[in-house]
């Protein structure tokens, strides 16, 4: 579908995405406070910068809750850019120093020992 609409071919390393994207979830997943912090700086952000589309404050003040709830959920999603940019980093230092196969081996295992942390850690929180 791609190559009918442009005239030349686009390769996509299957396995840079796997391994990048792996390595970008067990990121998200060891570093929750990292997260949140991205999540309230895009959310601030978004919040500031959608304020100059509007020209009185009545109208800006009426669909507030809205807005900010829609710059929350944006903000949760966009989040995982930064840890994709790292995540890609982290693929190919795995991909260089052990080999080509074993940057998706590890991050598997880094995503799942990531997830056990994060229960063990939200279940520490919740029993405090």
């Amino acid at each position: 579908m791609l190559t009918e609409i442009l005239p030349f071919n686009i390769q996509f390393d299957k396995v840079a995405i796997a391994g990048a994207t792996l390595w970008s979830l067990a990121l998200y997943l060891a570093f929750p406070q990292k997260s949140e912090w991205v999540i309230e700086q895009l959310s601030r952000w978004f919040n500031f910068a959608e304020r100059f589309l509007y020209t009185s404050q009545a109208e800006f003040e009426k669909t507030r809750q809205a807005r900010e709830s829609q710059n929350a959920f944006y903000a949760s999603i966009f989040s995982i850019i930064p840890f994709i940019g790292i995540g890609v980093l982290f693929h190919f230092g795995v991909e260089i120093g052990l080999g080509p196969g074993w940057s998706i081996s590890t991050g598997i295992l880094a995503c799942i020992g990531c997830g056990v942390y994060e229960l063990g850690r939200r279940d520490g929180e919740s029993q405090e």
